[in-house]
């Protein structure tokens, strides 16, 4: 039976949270550090506040200085931390960390836990995943990978172009994914910086919230150890299915949190504004904006909750992440473009976090597959499962 009622140890990280996220981070927002892309001093800072609290990376595992959140734990905490859009930067469950961290937990060894997985997790270092590629390589379609990797004794040689990848200026190591021969692909782990990975450039995006940026990096003669690779050779692409789901569901708790506090300002402010004779919020136009997106907040967050409660069954919920990836992506932002519209004039300039919550929620609809490759996917499962129901159907 499906049952989301909230553990005890939920209920009182997500009231930590929401004080932390509200006395503490909030505060930060009119910092000079976050008025452009985000530094890496104002990121240990907050960390620090986080470490202080008790807050810092609460989903991974004791070992590693978390509770070991189960997935539904995990979804409240973090729907919480997405409140502010640097909370999750401050208790460091952002992308690409955190799905890296749930990576590195269930695939690496303990030798390659110790060296990268504790220092990550401890908020000391940064972390990247290079996947997505320029001239004609993968994005959203990982069968068109062109990065290569040889074996040479007992090292591999990893040659290619990377881009769009997130926080690899300034991170501490990065999870490189290079095809190791027709259909198979490797993932390794490479300390950074590395003479063979070049920084070419920092791509200027709408959104500013994840520390590093999206870089463009070539990849020439990089060796690696063969002790390097994370999990078995070849494997590579049934690892990134570990990584998968649950990533593109963090992002959806993130964003709730954000779409939530959008909300909370477009609200209290039609509650007090007066035009024609009445608040806004009196005005239908208006009243019934705020209402869809009370309907939008709470399909969405069940939405994010089923999935999450799926996982801990043990299901892979590559379905149904993929449903949730497209209808949070599409559904949030309309949340915050409506909330936008409601502030008017006020919702268009930094006045206050509506305009900047509305460009970092805009990636959301593009990035871990854009809205119409979910479609396309969903598409073809139904289009597989017709097949089937149609052979089984009597003649």
């Amino acid at each position: 039976m499906t049952d989301f009622t909230p553990s005890p140890r939920e209920l009182d990280l997500e009231a930590r949270t929401q004080r932390f996220i509200r006395d503490v981070i909030i505060p930060y927002e009119s910092d000079p550090r976050f008025q452009g892309p985000i530094t890496d001093d104002l990121v240990q800072e907050l960390r620090g506040k986080a470490r202080v609290a008790g807050l810092l990376a609460p989903q991974v595992g004791t070992e590693w200085g978390g509770y070991g959140l189960n997935h539904r734990e995990t979804a409240t905490v973090l729907r919480a931390s997405g409140y502010s859009l640097l909370g999750p930067v401050a208790m460091n469950c952002m992308a690409p960390d955190e799905g890296n961290m749930h990576m590195l937990e269930r695939i690496a060894t303990h030798e390659q836990k110790e060296r990268f997985l504790k220092p990550l997790a401890a908020g000391v270092m940064r972390s990247s995943f290079f996947m997505t590629e320029p001239d004609g390589g993968s994005g959203s379609d990982p069968d068109m990978l062109k990065t290569e990797a040889v074996e040479e004794g007992d090292h591999w040689v990893i040659n290619g172009r990377k881009w769009f990848i997130t926080g690899a200026e300034g991170a501490g190591f990065g999870i490189v994914m290079a095809r190791t021969g027709g259909h198979h692909a490797t993932m390794f782990l490479v300390p950074l910086p590395d003479p063979g990975i070049v920084l070419e450039r920092v791509m200027h995006t709408v959104d500013h919230t994840m520390p590093g940026g999206h870089g463009v990096l070539s990849l020439k003669d990089v060796r690696v150890p063969k002790e390097m690779v994370l999990g078995a050779p070849h494997e590579g692409f049934k690892y990134a299915q570990v990584r998968l789901a649950p990533a593109r569901l963090t992002h959806c708790m993130r964003w709730w949190g954000a779409a939530q506090r959008a909300h909370h300002i477009a609200t209290e402010y039609a509650c007090r504004r007066q035009a024609f004779g009445k608040t806004l919020i009196d005005h239908e136009g208006v009243g019934f904006a705020l209402a869809r997106n009370e309907v939008d907040l709470k399909q969405t967050q069940l939405m994010i909750d089923y999935v999450a409660w799926t996982l801990d069954q043990g299901s892979r919920a590559s379905t149904d992440s993929s449903m949730a990836k497209y209808t949070c992506g599409e559904t949030l932002f309309q949340i915050v473009d409506r909330c936008v519209q409601v502030l008017g004039g006020r919702g268009i300039v930094d006045e206050t976090p509506v305009s900047k919550i509305w460009r970092e929620i805009r990636g959301f609809r593009v990035y871990d597959g854009p809205s119409e490759v979910h479609l396309y996917s969903l598409a073809r499962r139904l289009k597989r499962k017709a097949a089937t129901v149609t052979s089984a159907s009597p003649t």
